[in-house]
């Protein structure tokens, strides 16, 4: 497994590298805009909304974890193979399936340049920063931490980063937690409302009551910091009345199957009528071989649901879950196996969330999806644990997903393996599903004689695998 990824990125490093030197001379806005089917609106137009968009950042995987070549770095050697970290992961056929999309050696502080790359694209995509997975007090994680804030402030004064407590393993006084918060919040890029009050946005708040919370509040106010506190929770409903004395706005970090988003409209009225704001999650997948189960997102249903209920639901800010957590295969970030195609469709609907208006389609694109296998393969041979649907998750499909934003209607020839289907798109975006079969993907669009965008997915489908991989690939035709 680890040599079959190595070939893989050494083939994908060199067009990455090339890509990117291309890309950093041209201005940020005309680079930002020339991948997408449409023009993102100016950045001060989308700064200027009420509506906020981040992304939620998690420390452990950044672009690099040892600043070396992509195809024998740690994420090669340890977290894409069965056998890496001394066969820790084997069970179930290594840590991770995608990883981050690879970037070259870097001289001097590489860390804080790669994270700079993706405070960077993440402004670009027209985010307005980060929710920062705080999972220790000390350790590599919290230097992360702290890093990412220097990155944003270098970057760009405007990206901002929310600190985010994860109750899930800080274990700590309510004390000790509001003095490290105290001193993240020295940094101009720490997330503060207009009228100073520090967004502190707890991941799993109900873990402590709210008079744990309220000690923390009381403690940041002695460093003379006023807190604005948007818990995130697991069970909102549970614990909203509870929270309503001592907070801002709610959140919850929801779930990842396109049928399970019911409760988003319930959720979105009882927050407003407690006087709070909501922050909605927006996601795109899930798949964890690590604790054996996974979410059947339906391609691109689960993000385009998702973004549509932020929208018409009335959600006040989008948290993105996640920017970079690939040990749940939830990532937006630009990846080895995705490149930045869930980043370039979240735009068209944040353009939407921010403006209140669907921007007009100038490029002719598609999209593809589909995973690299069939759901039900009867096992992996290197892989003795397998994953299982989540309970209550949508039923596991076999699925291609042709996502087309045309200027104008369009003929669209899918060759899906050996088998071609041919259907007429409408303008604006329109998804359609054509039935899984074994090898590549390859997508024409024509009209009136003439192709206007064509896409080949980059890894065939197998119905025998090594390991398990259920999350869905993307590939673009204009990246």
């Amino acid at each position: 497994m680890g040599a079959l990824f190595g070939l893989l990125l050494i083939g994908l490093i060199a067009g990455v590298g090339l890509a990117r030197d291309r890309g950093e001379a041209a201005p940020r806005a005309a680079r930002a805009s020339a991948a997408l089917p449409f023009d993102l609106p100016a950045a001060d137009v989308l700064r200027d909304s009420p509506h906020q968009v981040f992304a939620h950042y998690f420390p452990p995987y950044p672009l690099s974890l040892d600043n070396r070549p992509a195809e024998d770095d740690y994420y090669a050697r340890n977290y894409l193979t069965p056998q890496g970290e001394q066969g820790k992961h084997a069970a179930y056929g290594g840590l991770l399936r995608d990883r981050p999309q690879p970037v070259p050696p870097a001289k001097g502080d590489w860390q804080l340049a790669d994270l700079e790359r993706e405070v960077r694209t993440a402004r670009d995509a027209g985010l307005d920063g980060f929710t920062v997975d705080i999972l220790s007090l000390d350790g590599i994680n919290r230097e992360r931490v702290d890093k990412l804030l220097r990155a944003a402030q270098r970057v760009d004064p405007h990206f901002r980063i929310v600190l985010m407590p994860d109750m899930t393993s800080l274990h700590t006084d309510p004390r000790t937690l509001a003095d490290q918060l105290a001193r993240l919040a020295a940094s101009p890029s720490a997330y503060r409302l207009a009228d100073g009050r520090l967004v502190v946005s707890p991941f799993k708040a109900e873990a402590q009551d709210p008079a744990w919370w309220g000690q923390v509040i009381a403690r940041l106010r002695d460093h003379g910091i006023g807190t604005a506190l948007v818990p995130v929770f697991l069970d909102f409903r549970a614990n909203a009345e509870r929270f309503a004395p001592i907070s801002h706005a709610f959140s919850s970090w929801g779930n990842r199957s396109y049928i399970r988003q019911d409760n988003v409209p319930g959720d979105i009225r009882l927050a407003h009528s407690l006087g709070k704001k909501w922050m909605q999650a927006v996601s795109v997948q899930d798949a964890r071989p690590n604790q054996g189960i996974y979410d059947e997102a339906g391609n691109t249903a689960t993000l385009r649901s998702t973004w549509n209920h932020a929208i018409s639901d009335g959600a006040d800010w989008v948290q993105l879950t996640t920017w970079n957590d690939y040990s749940e295969g939830s990532q937006f970030a630009p990846s080895l196996h995705n490149g930045h195609a869930y980043l370039d469709v979240s735009s068209y609907y944040l353009t939407r969330f921010k403006t209140g208006t669907w921007p007009r389609i100038v490029r002719d694109t598609v999209y593809v999806t589909s995973r690299v296998q069939f759901a039900d393969a009867g096992g992996a041979t290197l892989q003795p644990r397998l994953m299982r649907p989540r309970p209550g998750t949508a039923p596991p499909r076999d699925r291609v997903e042709v996502l087309s934003f045309l200027t104008a209607p369009a003929t669209v020839s899918a060759r899906v393996g050996t088998v071609t289907h041919v259907h007429r798109a409408p303008v604006g975006a329109y998804a359609q599903d054509l039935p899984l079969s074994p090898g590549r993907t390859e997508v024409v669009v024509r009209r009136a004689g003439h192709t206007v965008a064509a896409v080949a997915t980059r890894y065939p489908v197998r119905r025998t695998v090594a390991v398990q991989d259920l999350q869905y690939y993307a590939v673009s035709s204009r990246r």
